[in-house]
């Protein structure tokens, strides 16, 4: 696993709007990225971005669900050095409702498909370009289920799988893949989740710091690297720890 150098690169963030996404384009900039396209449904959303950060961000409208614009993107980003797959979305909260199998297959098409377009499309251009990084934005939820989000958690684990593979199929073609896994963040997707959260700029510094020390797996957040380790030392040690989390935030509700 080779470090990845944020200063000087040109990188893509998918959804870079708001939350993580934003926090990271945010911090990408920061440290010294030549360019970043801040891609958004809505590119009107990311315009202030350029305003001060005049000449190094272009707003580039990317629904991820949305083949067309993947392959305008990568026509677009053509100078690409890092990918970020951050878009995502959370909607059902059970296994009950009628609306549930629409949610999934809704869930689906942005966090898990969307991302493989866009991998597809970006892996020629990164090796192209004599190599680059693949940030796959996924969960602590990828490698344990969080019943509160249950089809979510599953697309989330479809990402963690593909990463492994795309990590092992294109790791010769000089592209490092790096899965991240945070915990529940302060942001749109978490707000109903009763428990401390960091906030998504915390989360995106640690991100950067992972991919600047050469990490494969990033966990950015203290529940994260807990829950990371008890997930290595046994997996159904971490679904037992999930479970009891779920106890503690039903307790705090009904108290």
């Amino acid at each position: 696993m080779c470090a990845v150098r944020i200063s000087g690169t040109t990188a893509l963030v998918s959804g870079a709007n708001r939350g993580i996404g934003r926090s990271i384009t945010e911090a990408l900039l920061e440290r010294g990225a030549a360019k970043v396209y801040a891609g958004a449904r809505n590119p009107a959303e990311v315009a202030e971005f350029e305003d001060r950060f005049p000449g190094r961000v272009q707003p580039l409208e990317l629904d991820v669900t949305d083949r067309a614009q993947v392959r305008k993107a990568a026509r677009t980003a053509g100078d690409v050095k890092l990918l970020v797959n951050n878009a995502g979305v959370a909607l059902a909260t059970n296994l009950t409702d009628d609306t549930v199998y629409d949610q999934a297959r809704h869930e689906m098409e942005v966090n898990y498909f969307g991302l493989l377009d866009l991998l597809l499309r970006f892996a020629p251009t990164l090796g192209g370009n004599g190599g680059g990084a693949v940030v796959n934005i996924g969960s602590v939820a990828s490698l344990s289920n969080f019943p509160g989000f249950p089809t979510y958690s599953a697309s989330k684990a479809a990402v963690h799988s593909l990463t492994q593979a795309a990590r092992m199929l294109l790791g010769g073609n000089g592209i490092t893949i790096v899965g991240v896994y945070p915990g529940p963040v302060d942001t749109r997707l978490a707000k109903d989740i009763p428990m401390e959260k960091p906030a998504p700029r915390e989360v995106a510094t640690a991100i950067l710091d992972g991919l600047e020390a050469g990490r494969q797996e990033i966990f950015p957040d203290a529940f994260a690297a807990d829950f990371g380790k008890t997930f290595h030392a046994s997996p159904k040690a971490a679904e037992r720890r999930i479970a009891e989390v779920i106890a503690q935030i039903a307790g705090q509700a009904e108290a």
